[in-house]
C-alpha cells in the first residue's frame, strides 16, 4: 500500500488505480477510485469499521483482505453479505 491505498491485490487482478468517484457509505459521500476493493476504499478514507460482532456488539474491520474470512461483509447496494475485500467500487455505489 501507497499512502493508504492499495496498489496490488492478490484477487482482483487487474486494478488499475481508476477514476476517482464518489461511494456513499452509511449515507455520507467517500471518495474512491473505480475499481479498488470497496474495502481498501474504506481503509484509504479512515473508515475502520465494517460490522459489529453480533453477541458482543464489538467493532469488527477487514482482515484477511483477499475474501476468506467475513470480517470485511457489509450491505452493498441492498445486498446483504458482501465481501467489499473482493467487491470493486464503481460510481454510485451505496454501502
Amino acid at each position: 500500500m501507497a499512502g493508504g491505498r492499495v496498489e496490488r491485490h492478490p484477487v482482483i487482478e487487474r486494478f488499475s488505480g481508476g477514476r476517482e468517484v464518489t461511494i456513499t457509505v452509511d449515507g455520507l459521500p467517500v471518495k474512491a477510485r473505480e475499481g479498488e476493493p470497496v474495502a481498501a476504499a474504506l481503509y484509504a478514507a479512515g473508515i475502520r469499521v465494517t460490522r459489529h460482532a453480533r453477541r458482543s456488539g464489538e467493532p469488527r474491520g477487514p482482515f484477511c483482505m483477499i475474501g476468506r474470512c467475513t470480517e470485511c461483509c457489509m450491505i452493498v447496494d441492498g445486498i446483504a453479505n458482501v465481501r467489499t475485500c473482493r467487491t470493486p467500487v464503481r460510481e454510485g455505489m451505496r454501502v
